[in-house]
Protein backbone atom coordinates (compact mmCIF):
# COMPACT_ATOMS: atom_id res chain seq x y z
CA UNK A 1 0.00 0.00 0.00
CA UNK A 2 1.29 3.43 -1.06
CA UNK A 3 4.56 1.78 -2.04
CA UNK A 4 5.35 0.56 1.51
CA UNK A 5 6.37 -3.03 2.10
CA UNK A 6 7.74 -5.26 4.84
CA UNK A 7 11.21 -4.14 3.75
CA UNK A 8 10.15 -0.51 4.29
CA UNK A 9 9.06 -1.36 7.84
CA UNK A 10 12.41 -3.01 8.49
CA UNK A 11 14.24 0.07 7.25
CA UNK A 12 12.08 2.30 9.45
CA UNK A 13 12.75 0.22 12.56
CA UNK A 14 16.47 0.28 11.82
CA UNK A 15 16.31 4.06 11.40
CA UNK A 16 14.37 4.44 14.66
CA UNK A 17 16.98 2.36 16.47
CA UNK A 18 19.81 4.46 15.09
CA UNK A 19 18.00 7.73 15.87
CA UNK A 20 16.49 6.76 19.23
CA UNK A 21 18.05 9.69 21.08
CA UNK A 22 16.74 12.11 18.49
CA UNK A 23 13.25 10.67 18.94
CA UNK A 24 13.60 10.75 22.73
CA UNK A 25 14.73 14.37 22.58
CA UNK A 26 11.77 15.31 20.41
CA UNK A 27 9.35 13.48 22.74
CA UNK A 28 10.75 15.29 25.78
CA UNK A 29 10.46 18.61 23.93
CA UNK A 30 6.82 17.98 22.93
CA UNK A 31 5.86 16.99 26.50
CA UNK A 32 7.50 20.14 27.88
CA UNK A 33 5.67 22.29 25.31
CA UNK A 34 2.34 20.86 26.51
CA UNK A 35 3.11 21.71 30.14
CA UNK A 36 2.21 25.17 31.53
CA UNK A 37 4.89 27.87 31.53
CA UNK A 38 6.59 28.16 34.95
CA UNK A 39 5.71 31.22 37.02
CA UNK A 40 7.91 34.24 36.42
CA UNK A 41 9.18 32.95 33.08
CA UNK A 42 8.10 34.29 29.70
CA UNK A 43 6.76 31.89 27.09
CA UNK A 44 9.81 32.67 24.93
CA UNK A 45 12.10 31.99 27.89
CA UNK A 46 10.42 28.63 28.55
CA UNK A 47 10.67 27.62 24.91
CA UNK A 48 14.35 28.53 24.68
CA UNK A 49 14.96 26.31 27.73
CA UNK A 50 13.22 23.47 25.87
CA UNK A 51 15.49 24.06 22.87
CA UNK A 52 18.55 24.05 25.16
CA UNK A 53 17.54 20.75 26.82
CA UNK A 54 16.77 18.95 23.55
CA UNK A 55 19.83 20.35 21.76
CA UNK A 56 22.20 19.50 24.63
CA UNK A 57 20.81 15.95 24.75
CA UNK A 58 21.55 15.54 21.06
CA UNK A 59 24.97 17.18 21.30
CA UNK A 60 25.97 14.63 23.97
CA UNK A 61 24.43 11.55 22.29
CA UNK A 62 24.97 12.73 18.67
CA UNK A 63 22.09 10.87 16.96
CA UNK A 64 22.54 13.24 14.01
CA UNK A 65 25.67 15.11 12.89
CA UNK A 66 26.47 18.20 14.97
CA UNK A 67 25.87 20.58 12.03
CA UNK A 68 22.40 19.01 11.83
CA UNK A 69 21.84 19.92 15.48
CA UNK A 70 22.93 23.45 14.63
CA UNK A 71 20.24 23.61 11.93
CA UNK A 72 17.72 22.23 14.47
CA UNK A 73 18.53 25.11 16.85
CA UNK A 74 18.15 27.75 14.15
CA UNK A 75 14.88 26.32 12.79
CA UNK A 76 13.23 25.81 16.19
CA UNK A 77 14.19 29.32 17.35
CA UNK A 78 12.13 30.71 14.47
CA UNK A 79 9.30 28.15 14.55
CA UNK A 80 8.76 28.49 18.32
CA UNK A 81 8.70 32.28 18.10
CA UNK A 82 11.93 33.04 19.95
CA UNK A 83 12.56 35.71 17.35
CA UNK A 84 11.77 36.70 13.80
CA UNK A 85 13.84 35.19 10.98
CA UNK A 86 15.76 38.47 10.73
CA UNK A 87 16.47 38.56 14.48
CA UNK A 88 17.65 34.95 14.57
CA UNK A 89 19.85 35.55 11.53
CA UNK A 90 21.48 38.54 13.24
CA UNK A 91 22.07 36.56 16.45
CA UNK A 92 23.62 33.74 14.40
CA UNK A 93 26.31 35.74 12.63
CA UNK A 94 28.65 37.94 14.65
CA UNK A 95 32.36 38.57 15.12
CA UNK A 96 32.85 35.36 17.13
CA UNK A 97 31.60 33.31 14.18
CA UNK A 98 33.83 35.29 11.84
CA UNK A 99 36.74 34.48 14.13
CA UNK A 100 36.06 30.74 14.06
CA UNK A 101 35.77 30.87 10.28
CA UNK A 102 38.92 32.96 9.90
CA UNK A 103 40.89 30.81 12.34
CA UNK A 104 40.06 27.60 10.49
CA UNK A 105 41.03 29.23 7.20
CA UNK A 106 44.30 30.49 8.66
CA UNK A 107 45.03 26.97 9.92
CA UNK A 108 44.68 25.70 6.35
CA UNK A 109 47.07 28.43 5.18
CA UNK A 110 49.64 27.56 7.85
CA UNK A 111 49.63 23.93 6.71
CA UNK A 112 50.04 25.08 3.10
CA UNK A 113 53.14 27.10 4.08
CA UNK A 114 54.67 24.21 6.06
CA UNK A 115 55.21 26.26 9.23
CA UNK A 116 53.42 23.72 11.37
CA UNK A 117 56.20 21.16 10.83
CA UNK A 118 58.93 23.57 11.92
CA UNK A 119 57.05 24.73 15.02
CA UNK A 120 56.15 21.14 15.97
CA UNK A 121 59.80 20.13 15.73
CA UNK A 122 60.77 23.03 17.99
CA UNK A 123 58.26 21.97 20.64
CA UNK A 124 59.37 18.34 20.53
CA UNK A 125 63.00 19.34 20.93
CA UNK A 126 61.94 20.78 24.30
CA UNK A 127 59.77 17.83 25.40
CA UNK A 128 61.67 14.85 23.98
CA UNK A 129 60.18 11.81 22.22
CA UNK A 130 58.20 10.28 25.12
CA UNK A 131 54.47 10.57 24.51
CA UNK A 132 53.63 11.56 28.09
CA UNK A 133 56.19 14.37 27.99
CA UNK A 134 54.88 15.61 24.64
CA UNK A 135 51.32 15.64 26.00
CA UNK A 136 52.45 17.57 29.05
CA UNK A 137 54.38 19.94 26.81
CA UNK A 138 51.42 20.71 24.56
CA UNK A 139 49.15 21.21 27.58
CA UNK A 140 51.65 23.54 29.27
CA UNK A 141 52.48 25.55 26.14
CA UNK A 142 48.79 25.95 25.25
CA UNK A 143 47.99 27.06 28.81
CA UNK A 144 50.81 29.59 29.03
CA UNK A 145 50.13 31.10 25.61
CA UNK A 146 46.37 31.32 26.20
CA UNK A 147 46.96 33.36 29.34
CA UNK A 148 48.15 36.24 27.20
CA UNK A 149 46.62 35.88 23.72
CA UNK A 150 43.39 33.98 24.39
CA UNK A 151 42.52 30.30 24.11
CA UNK A 152 40.86 30.59 20.70
CA UNK A 153 44.01 32.07 19.17
CA UNK A 154 46.20 29.38 20.70
CA UNK A 155 43.93 26.56 19.48
CA UNK A 156 43.96 27.97 15.95
CA UNK A 157 47.77 28.15 16.01
CA UNK A 158 48.40 24.75 17.63
CA UNK A 159 45.88 22.66 15.66
CA UNK A 160 47.93 22.29 12.44
CA UNK A 161 51.03 21.55 14.54
CA UNK A 162 49.37 18.60 16.28
CA UNK A 163 47.81 17.43 13.01
CA UNK A 164 51.29 17.23 11.45
CA UNK A 165 52.62 15.12 14.32
CA UNK A 166 49.62 12.76 14.14
CA UNK A 167 49.99 12.42 10.36
CA UNK A 168 53.67 11.51 10.57
CA UNK A 169 53.04 8.98 13.35
CA UNK A 170 50.52 7.03 11.24
CA UNK A 171 48.35 7.64 8.20
CA UNK A 172 45.77 5.18 9.57
CA UNK A 173 43.42 7.07 11.88
CA UNK A 174 42.42 3.94 13.77
CA UNK A 175 46.03 3.32 14.77
CA UNK A 176 46.30 6.78 16.34
CA UNK A 177 42.73 7.15 17.63
CA UNK A 178 43.68 7.69 21.28
CA UNK A 179 46.88 9.57 20.48
CA UNK A 180 44.93 12.01 18.34
CA UNK A 181 42.34 12.54 21.07
CA UNK A 182 44.84 13.12 23.87
CA UNK A 183 46.95 15.57 21.84
CA UNK A 184 43.94 17.55 20.60
CA UNK A 185 42.38 17.70 24.07
CA UNK A 186 45.75 18.80 25.46
CA UNK A 187 45.44 21.87 23.23
CA UNK A 188 41.79 22.59 24.02
CA UNK A 189 41.87 21.95 27.77
CA UNK A 190 45.28 23.57 28.15
CA UNK A 191 43.90 26.69 26.45
CA UNK A 192 40.85 26.69 28.71
CA UNK A 193 42.69 26.45 32.02
CA UNK A 194 45.37 28.91 30.90
CA UNK A 195 42.83 31.55 29.89
CA UNK A 196 42.03 32.34 33.53
CA UNK A 197 45.65 33.20 34.37
CA UNK A 198 45.53 36.88 33.40
CA UNK A 199 42.86 39.50 32.57
CA UNK A 200 43.85 39.29 28.89
CA UNK A 201 43.12 35.57 28.78
CA UNK A 202 39.47 35.98 27.90
CA UNK A 203 36.51 38.33 27.65
CA UNK A 204 35.01 36.88 30.82
CA UNK A 205 37.89 38.25 32.86
CA UNK A 206 37.39 41.78 31.57
CA UNK A 207 33.64 41.56 32.27
CA UNK A 208 34.27 40.58 35.90
CA UNK A 209 36.78 43.42 36.29
CA UNK A 210 34.19 45.91 35.04
CA UNK A 211 31.60 44.50 37.47
CA UNK A 212 34.10 44.81 40.33
CA UNK A 213 34.61 48.47 39.50
CA UNK A 214 30.86 49.02 39.92
CA UNK A 215 31.30 47.74 43.49
CA UNK A 216 34.30 50.06 43.98
CA UNK A 217 36.64 47.04 44.01
CA UNK A 218 39.72 47.16 41.81
CA UNK A 219 42.21 44.44 40.92
CA UNK A 220 45.39 45.05 38.96
CA UNK A 221 46.74 42.86 36.16
CA UNK A 222 49.54 41.66 38.44
CA UNK A 223 47.29 40.88 41.39
CA UNK A 224 44.96 38.88 39.13
CA UNK A 225 47.98 36.82 38.03
CA UNK A 226 49.17 36.30 41.60
CA UNK A 227 45.74 35.10 42.71
CA UNK A 228 44.93 32.97 39.65
CA UNK A 229 48.14 31.70 38.05
CA UNK A 230 49.07 29.18 40.79
CA UNK A 231 45.75 27.47 39.99
CA UNK A 232 46.78 27.26 36.32
CA UNK A 233 50.15 25.73 37.24
CA UNK A 234 48.45 23.19 39.53
CA UNK A 235 45.99 22.14 36.81
CA UNK A 236 48.49 21.64 33.96
CA UNK A 237 49.99 18.31 35.19
CA UNK A 238 46.61 17.14 36.50
CA UNK A 239 44.89 17.70 33.16
CA UNK A 240 47.75 15.95 31.34
CA UNK A 241 47.47 12.93 33.65
CA UNK A 242 43.67 12.69 33.32
CA UNK A 243 43.91 12.84 29.52
CA UNK A 244 46.54 10.10 29.49
CA UNK A 245 44.27 7.88 31.61
CA UNK A 246 41.15 8.68 29.57
CA UNK A 247 42.77 8.05 26.18
CA UNK A 248 45.74 5.73 26.61
CA UNK A 249 47.99 6.51 23.62
CA UNK A 250 48.88 3.68 21.26
CA UNK A 251 52.55 4.70 21.36
CA UNK A 252 54.80 5.17 24.39
CA UNK A 253 57.35 6.96 22.22
CA UNK A 254 56.73 8.95 19.05
CA UNK A 255 60.09 8.15 17.50
CA UNK A 256 58.61 7.35 14.08
CA UNK A 257 56.51 10.50 13.91
CA UNK A 258 59.34 12.70 15.15
CA UNK A 259 61.84 11.11 12.75
CA UNK A 260 59.54 11.70 9.77
CA UNK A 261 58.97 15.23 10.96
CA UNK A 262 62.72 15.87 11.09
CA UNK A 263 63.13 14.42 7.59
CA UNK A 264 60.32 16.55 6.19
CA UNK A 265 61.73 19.71 7.77
CA UNK A 266 65.18 18.85 6.39
CA UNK A 267 63.74 18.34 2.90
CA UNK A 268 61.81 21.57 3.05
CA UNK A 269 63.29 24.41 1.00
CA UNK A 270 65.27 27.01 2.85
CA UNK A 271 63.46 30.11 3.96
CA UNK A 272 62.98 32.61 1.14
CA UNK A 273 61.79 36.18 0.93
CA UNK A 274 58.33 34.83 0.10
CA UNK A 275 58.31 32.77 3.31
CA UNK A 276 59.35 35.85 5.25
CA UNK A 277 56.44 37.84 3.83
CA UNK A 278 54.02 35.03 4.67
CA UNK A 279 55.33 34.91 8.24
CA UNK A 280 55.10 38.70 8.49
CA UNK A 281 51.43 38.62 7.46
CA UNK A 282 50.66 36.13 10.21
CA UNK A 283 52.68 38.22 12.67
CA UNK A 284 50.52 41.23 11.78
CA UNK A 285 47.40 39.12 12.37
CA UNK A 286 48.80 38.08 15.75
CA UNK A 287 49.55 41.69 16.70
CA UNK A 288 46.05 42.64 15.59
CA UNK A 289 44.52 39.99 17.84
CA UNK A 290 46.55 41.22 20.81
CA UNK A 291 46.23 45.00 20.38
CA UNK A 292 43.34 45.77 18.02
CA UNK A 293 40.70 43.15 18.88
CA UNK A 294 38.68 45.59 21.01
CA UNK A 295 38.41 48.01 18.11
CA UNK A 296 38.25 45.77 15.03
CA UNK A 297 37.14 42.44 16.46
CA UNK A 298 38.98 39.12 16.42
CA UNK A 299 36.97 37.85 13.45
CA UNK A 300 37.61 40.82 11.21
CA UNK A 301 41.34 40.59 11.91
CA UNK A 302 41.42 36.83 11.16
CA UNK A 303 39.53 37.29 7.90
CA UNK A 304 41.86 40.17 6.97
CA UNK A 305 44.78 37.77 7.27
CA UNK A 306 43.04 35.28 4.99
CA UNK A 307 42.36 38.08 2.50
CA UNK A 308 46.02 39.13 2.46
CA UNK A 309 47.14 35.52 1.87
CA UNK A 310 44.71 35.20 -1.05
CA UNK A 311 45.85 38.51 -2.56
CA UNK A 312 49.51 37.54 -2.22
CA UNK A 313 48.84 34.13 -3.77
CA UNK A 314 50.07 32.07 -0.79
CA UNK A 315 46.96 29.91 -0.82
CA UNK A 316 44.19 29.12 -3.31
CA UNK A 317 40.52 29.53 -2.46
CA UNK A 318 39.93 25.95 -3.63
CA UNK A 319 42.27 24.69 -0.89
CA UNK A 320 40.57 26.82 1.76
CA UNK A 321 37.10 25.76 0.64
CA UNK A 322 38.04 22.08 0.52
CA UNK A 323 39.81 21.93 3.90
CA UNK A 324 37.67 24.29 6.02
CA UNK A 325 35.13 22.51 8.23
CA UNK A 326 32.04 24.54 7.33
CA UNK A 327 29.77 22.44 9.54
CA UNK A 328 31.71 23.57 12.61
CA UNK A 329 31.15 27.21 11.65
CA UNK A 330 27.38 26.63 11.39
CA UNK A 331 27.43 24.81 14.72
CA UNK A 332 29.27 27.58 16.53
CA UNK A 333 26.98 30.23 15.05
CA UNK A 334 23.90 28.38 16.28
CA UNK A 335 25.24 28.15 19.83
CA UNK A 336 26.05 31.87 19.77
CA UNK A 337 22.44 32.49 18.76
CA UNK A 338 21.20 30.15 21.50
CA UNK A 339 23.32 31.89 24.12
CA UNK A 340 22.13 35.35 23.11
CA UNK A 341 18.47 34.35 23.10
CA UNK A 342 18.55 32.53 26.43
CA UNK A 343 19.86 35.77 27.89
CA UNK A 344 17.48 38.13 26.01
CA UNK A 345 14.37 36.10 26.92
CA UNK A 346 15.29 36.21 30.63
CA UNK A 347 15.60 32.43 30.85
CA UNK A 348 19.21 32.48 32.09
CA UNK A 349 18.43 34.97 34.85
CA UNK A 350 15.30 33.03 35.87
CA UNK A 351 17.25 29.77 36.11
CA UNK A 352 20.10 31.32 38.08
CA UNK A 353 17.76 33.06 40.55
CA UNK A 354 15.80 29.89 41.27
CA UNK A 355 18.85 27.69 41.78
CA UNK A 356 20.56 30.24 44.04
CA UNK A 357 17.40 30.78 46.11
CA UNK A 358 16.91 27.03 46.48
CA UNK A 359 20.29 26.60 48.19
CA UNK A 360 20.06 29.75 50.32
CA UNK A 361 19.85 28.03 53.73
CA UNK A 362 22.79 25.72 53.03
CA UNK A 363 24.98 28.68 52.10
CA UNK A 364 24.36 30.24 55.50
CA UNK A 365 25.33 27.06 57.37
CA UNK A 366 28.50 26.12 55.48
CA UNK A 367 30.83 28.82 54.08
CA UNK A 368 32.28 26.65 51.29
CA UNK A 369 28.80 25.67 50.05
CA UNK A 370 28.39 29.14 48.55
CA UNK A 371 31.51 28.67 46.41
CA UNK A 372 30.44 25.15 45.49
CA UNK A 373 27.03 26.32 44.26
CA UNK A 374 28.50 29.22 42.28
CA UNK A 375 31.17 27.02 40.69
CA UNK A 376 28.76 24.21 39.75
CA UNK A 377 26.10 26.54 38.33
CA UNK A 378 28.69 28.56 36.41
CA UNK A 379 30.32 25.41 35.03
CA UNK A 380 27.02 23.96 33.84
CA UNK A 381 25.87 27.23 32.25
CA UNK A 382 29.28 27.79 30.63
CA UNK A 383 28.84 24.50 28.76
CA UNK A 384 25.61 25.82 27.22
CA UNK A 385 26.47 29.49 26.75
CA UNK A 386 29.82 31.05 26.01
CA UNK A 387 31.98 31.82 29.04
CA UNK A 388 31.51 35.55 28.48
CA UNK A 389 27.72 35.22 28.28
CA UNK A 390 27.75 33.06 31.42
CA UNK A 391 29.72 35.65 33.37
CA UNK A 392 27.57 38.47 32.00
CA UNK A 393 24.42 36.74 33.26
CA UNK A 394 25.63 35.21 36.53
CA UNK A 395 28.20 37.83 37.58
CA UNK A 396 25.72 40.38 38.98
CA UNK A 397 23.92 37.56 40.85
CA UNK A 398 26.89 35.70 42.31
CA UNK A 399 28.67 38.88 43.38
CA UNK A 400 25.63 39.80 45.49
CA UNK A 401 25.69 36.50 47.38
CA UNK A 402 28.18 37.67 50.01
CA UNK A 403 30.34 40.50 51.29
CA UNK A 404 33.63 39.43 49.65
CA UNK A 405 32.86 40.68 46.15
CA UNK A 406 36.37 40.09 44.81
CA UNK A 407 36.36 36.46 45.94
CA UNK A 408 32.93 35.77 44.44
CA UNK A 409 33.80 37.51 41.18
CA UNK A 410 37.05 35.61 40.67
CA UNK A 411 35.39 32.28 41.48
CA UNK A 412 32.75 33.00 38.84
CA UNK A 413 35.33 34.02 36.25
CA UNK A 414 37.52 30.94 36.80
CA UNK A 415 34.62 28.47 36.84
CA UNK A 416 33.30 29.91 33.57
CA UNK A 417 36.43 28.48 31.90
CA UNK A 418 35.42 24.89 32.79
CA UNK A 419 33.78 24.29 29.40
CA UNK A 420 35.14 20.75 29.15
CA UNK A 421 31.95 18.82 28.42
CA UNK A 422 30.94 19.64 24.84
CA UNK A 423 32.48 20.57 21.51
CA UNK A 424 30.58 23.88 21.52
CA UNK A 425 31.42 25.02 25.07
CA UNK A 426 34.36 27.16 23.96
CA UNK A 427 36.01 28.21 20.67
CA UNK A 428 39.11 26.16 21.56
CA UNK A 429 36.97 23.01 21.87
CA UNK A 430 35.17 23.80 18.62
CA UNK A 431 38.42 24.38 16.73
CA UNK A 432 39.97 21.03 17.71
CA UNK A 433 36.68 19.26 16.97
CA UNK A 434 37.00 20.61 13.42
CA UNK A 435 39.99 18.29 12.92
CA UNK A 436 37.58 15.36 12.50
CA UNK A 437 39.75 13.13 14.71
CA UNK A 438 37.55 13.36 17.82
CA UNK A 439 33.84 12.81 18.38
CA UNK A 440 31.34 14.73 20.49
CA UNK A 441 31.17 11.80 22.94
CA UNK A 442 34.90 12.09 23.58
CA UNK A 443 34.35 15.45 25.27
CA UNK A 444 32.10 13.86 27.86
CA UNK A 445 34.46 10.92 28.33
CA UNK A 446 37.35 13.12 29.39
CA UNK A 447 35.47 16.30 30.25
CA UNK A 448 33.54 15.09 33.28
CA UNK A 449 36.77 13.94 34.94
CA UNK A 450 38.63 17.18 34.24
CA UNK A 451 35.56 19.21 35.21
CA UNK A 452 34.97 17.35 38.48
CA UNK A 453 38.61 17.64 39.55
CA UNK A 454 38.71 21.32 38.53
CA UNK A 455 35.64 22.07 40.64
CA UNK A 456 37.08 20.32 43.73
CA UNK A 457 40.49 21.97 43.39
CA UNK A 458 38.97 25.44 42.85
CA UNK A 459 36.83 25.06 45.99
CA UNK A 460 39.89 24.10 48.05
CA UNK A 461 42.14 26.64 46.35
CA UNK A 462 39.79 29.61 46.80
CA UNK A 463 39.21 28.79 50.48
CA UNK A 464 42.89 28.27 51.37
CA UNK A 465 45.35 30.15 49.16
CA UNK A 466 43.13 33.22 48.82
CA UNK A 467 42.97 33.61 52.61
CA UNK A 468 46.42 35.23 52.29
CA UNK A 469 44.85 38.16 50.42
CA UNK A 470 42.14 38.87 53.01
Amino acid sequence: MLGFSHRSLTHFLFWATQKKWFLISMLVGIIMLLLPTPSGLTIEGYRIIIIVITAMTMIITEPIPLPGIALYIIVTEVVLGIGTPEEISKSFMNDAVFFIMGSLMLAVTIVQQGWDKRIALGIIRLTGHKTKNIIFGFTAISAILSSFIGGHTVAALMLPIVMSLIKYTSEDREKVRNLSAVLLFAIAYGALIGSIGTPSGGGRNVIIMSYLQEYNVSISYLRWMIMSYPFVLIMIPIVSWILMKSFTPEYVHLDTGVRKLVVQVAKAPKLTGRDTVAAFIFFLVFLGWVFLSDRLGLGTIALSGVLFYLIAGFVKWEDISRNTHWGVIILFGSTISLGENIKVTGAALWLADHVVNFFGSLMELFPFVKDTIIIVITTLLANVLSSSATVAVLGPITMNMGTDTLHLGLVTAIASAFGFFTAVAAPACTIVYASGFIKAKDYLKAGWKVGFVSIIILILYSNTFWLVFK
